[in-house]
């Protein structure tokens, strides 16, 4: 609700001034539009770095994994090498 108040003076000499005062019961608007604009935006930025980080960092992880993995097989496959190489190296002494 909006009203108006109308003051009215009058000096030592006669003058009559008049002022006029509008009152707004309600608010008016923060004013911040453009503000709040940009803040969500670079919240919305924060959001999607932080997608883009962790998704990256996941992909790491699989890819260690994997070389971990694949380096325990060639572990495996060297120690059966190994084991061949001990049994024909028993088999040719035993044999002589």
């Amino acid at each position: 609700m909006t009203e108006e108040r109308i003051t009215e003076t009058r000096d030592v000499d006669g003058n009559t001034t008049t002022r006029t005062t509008i009152v707004h019961d309600e608010p008016r608007g923060s004013g911040g539009g453009g503000g709040k604009v940009v803040l969500m935006l670079v919240v919305l930025g924060a959001i999607a770095a932080a997608i883009y980080f962790l998704s990256t960092m996941s992909g790491a992880e699989v890819a260690k994994d994997n070389a971990v993995a694949e380096a325990a097989g060639d572990v495996g496959e060297a120690a059966g090498q190994v084991g061949d190489a001990a049994q024909d190296a028993a088999d040719s002494v035993a044999g002589e």
